[in-house]
């Protein structure tokens, strides 16, 4: 990069052309802008030893790889400011020609026009394609009435030109030579993106996908340009819009290469070195249609194929979309059956699944599914339709959750709140279809409702007993204590005999649960949740080796613990209460906003004032409170709520323990 302080002289005289990257914002400076430079030129006009006046900034970079003759430089920041230069040469140009045809000429054959070159190299500047034929139109002295910008901005200065009683060579070496510009020539090597962020921070951002836009049309020939936009890159931005420079990244890393989000720009410019600029564009707006139905499957005509995309679209688990723009393609290309596609998609959903109730860190899964189709594809024929079963043996060794896992933690899981409720109605209304209905169930109208609820009243506290507290902080948002209503309104915080009432009185057969039940305690919603998760067990079944199953990491009751192993590290306990202690205790290093948040959910369990439990607590330090009146059982899943609440992994959490 090499920046500079210079005049406009300098940057417009010689052979040479600015080209503003094609298809982009046009031009919109407004009145206030036109008013507040026309007044700065005025003042130096008027003072007699003008000093140069700062008039901003352009930021360009060269353009290599095309024939000689101008040098042409692609106009990164700046456009708006140096349109409004040319607009206003071109209205002082028009004025002077009757009273002074030297400077008239001077001034459309050295500031406007490259005199010797062809159209379209002979004009200095090139706009957009929106701004193109007006601001020609302009410069070539014809008539121009289709953009109403560029002709205002023009009528603007051509009416203040007349007002003024000014030499109009005074006020062409004033423009030229007393607007001091900062020009930041920019190397290949450079990122623009970042040099655009910096100069721009308060104007509209250029993204990613604007660079790639403008870096495939310099190497398109003028004559396929508007073919190439209007067939391929505009029906492309239309139906990704903001999702354009994230469907790029997932393009290239589908090759197997994990790309940052500042890199996309760069890595596709490095891939189209030896590429043909249109087939690149053909290719890339094919895989931009697969990745339209990823984002909205109601674009995919294929029921079947559309419901097992609406489920994994409701999994938000972007990190999937490289493997399956490839899969897609295979589809669509026939060497992918449409069952072993939806057997693909349903691998992946269990997969997911399996994994955020085991609450499995997600970190990682980008570099899994980048190169996850190349390696799958090395082992596989897709000819002989083994792709599928090579699909679960690579995942199988993914930290692929087994049956005990998956089970126990069902049991605890967390399926309500901020990241949590979309796949916890999933779980819900999966659980539900497993009934196998002979009507289909619309499910869009129905919300997910707690039976023992969210803010306890005083018929609940006392029927669920002296430890009311405990058992609605650890059950609360667990599955045995959620289910499916269209009536979540009129049960709110009713007691569990009015809610039973409309419970049973649903078509939903997960309600018909309620019928014979009595009561809704702790032992109740334990007693509901293994049973649901056996049916979970069968909806998204391991589907690796069986034999393979290890039993639960942690024993509970009956043992002791003696040491703990968080995050890396290990802490000689003695006893639950030493291992609550020191979990809360990381916890709150490692993350104190999110710390904060354990405090506000689980009020039974820890607070910052010691009398808000009746006996037995530790001070953390921190110098919170911790409840450690507890039992066994209830340390362990309080440690576990803890940890999901500040978004760390369980599976960095480990109780040694003797008999």
């Amino acid at each position: 990069m090499q920046a500079s302080q210079t005049t406009l002289r300098e940057i417009i005289q010689g052979d040479k052309q600015y080209i503003v990257p094609l298809f982009q914002r046009p031009y919109s400076w407004k009145k206030s802008q036109w008013e507040a430079l026309w007044n700065d030129i005025l003042e130096l006009c008027n003072t007699e030893n003008p000093r140069p006046h700062f008039m901003g900034s352009i930021v360009t970079m060269p353009v290599s790889g095309l024939p000689e003759g101008v040098s042409k430089y692609l106009l990164i920041d700046g456009q708006q400011r140096l349109t409004t230069i040319f607009i206003l040469f071109s209205a002082l140009r028009d004025q002077a020609k009757d009273t002074n045809k030297q400077l008239a000429e001077e001034l459309h054959n050295k500031f406007l026009i490259n005199q010797y070159q062809q159209d379209p190299d002979i004009y200095k500047l090139q706009p957009t394609q929106v701004d193109r034929k007006s601001f020609y139109s302009l410069i070539n002295q014809e008539e121009y009435n289709n953009n109403q910008s560029i002709k205002q901005c023009y009528v603007f200065f051509q009416k203040k030109i007349r007002q003024i009683n000014l030499d109009f060579g005074k006020i062409k070496q004033v423009i030229s030579s007393y607007l001091s510009i900062v020009s930041v020539v920019l190397s290949t090597e450079d990122n623009p993106y970042l040099v655009f962020e910096s100069l721009n921070a308060k104007g509209e951002p250029l993204t990613q996908a604007d660079l790639i836009r403008n870096y495939f049309f310099l190497r398109i020939n003028t004559e396929h340009q508007d073919d190439a936009y209007n067939k391929y890159w505009l029906p492309m931005q239309q139906t990704l819009d903001v999702n354009l420079t994230e469907f790029i990244r997932h393009y290239l890393t589908r090759d197997g290469v994990e790309i940052k989000k500042d890199e996309v720009y760069f890595q596709i410019k490095e891939r189209m070195i030896k590429r043909d600029a249109i087939d690149y564009l053909q290719d890339l707006y094919k895989f931009s249609e697969y990745y339209a139905k990823l984002l909205d499957p109601l674009k995919e005509n294929n029921l079947k194929i559309r419901c097992y995309l609406e489920r994994i679209n409701r999994l938000e688990q972007a990190t999937v979309y490289p493997f399956l723009l490839n899969c897609y393609h295979d589809y669509e290309e026939n060497k992918l059956s449409e069952a072993d596609f939806i057997s693909v998609l349903q691998i992946l959903e269990n997969f997911i699944i399996r994994r955020f109730v085991c609450n499995v860190q997600t970190r990682g899964l980008n570099r899994i599914f980048s190169v996850l189709y190349s390696q799958v594809s090395k082992e596989s024929n897709l000819a002989h339709a083994n792709f599928v079963e090579r699909l679960k043996l690579d995942l199988q060794n993914r930290d692929y959750p087994k049956d005990a896992e998956f089970q126990k933690s069902l049991f605890d899981v967390k399926l309500y709140g901020a990241g949590r409720s979309k796949k916890g109605k999933l779980i819900l209304e999966s659980i539900e279809e497993s009934f196998n209905h002979k009507e289909q169930v619309s499910f869009d109208e129905l919300e997910i409702e707690h039976i023992m609820p969210q803010t306890i009243t005083k018929w609940w506290q006392e029927h669920l007993g002296e430890y009311w507290g405990i058992t609605h902080d650890l059950f609360l948002h667990s599955l045995g204590n959620l289910t499916l209503t269209g009536y979540n309104s009129e049960s709110s915080n009713g007691d569990f005999n009015q809610k039973k009432e409309i419970l049973i009185n649903s078509h939903l057969e997960i309600n018909k649960y309620f019928k014979n039940q009595e009561t809704w305690k702790r032992e109740d919603i334990e007693r509901r949740s293994l049973d649901l998760a056996k049916i979970v067990l069968q909806i998204w079944p391991y589907f690796g080796n069986e034999n393979l199953i290890n039993p639960p990491k942690t024993k509970i009751r009956g043992t002791t613990p003696k040491q703990l192993k968080i995050f890396g590290k290990e802490y000689t306990v003695k006893s639950w209460r030493d291992v609550v202690e020191t979990t809360l205790n990381v916890i709150a290093d490692l993350e104190p906003d999110k710390f904060e948040d354990i405090i506000q959910q689980f009020p039974r369990f820890i607070s910052r004032n010691e009398t808000d439990f009746r006996r037995d607590t530790r001070k953390l330090e921190n110098g919170v409170f911790v409840n450690v009146n507890l039992s066994a059982r209830d340390i362990n899943a309080f440690c576990i709520k803890a940890i999901e609440t500040a978004e760390l992994s369980t599976e960095e959490w480990e109780v040694e323990t003797t008999s």
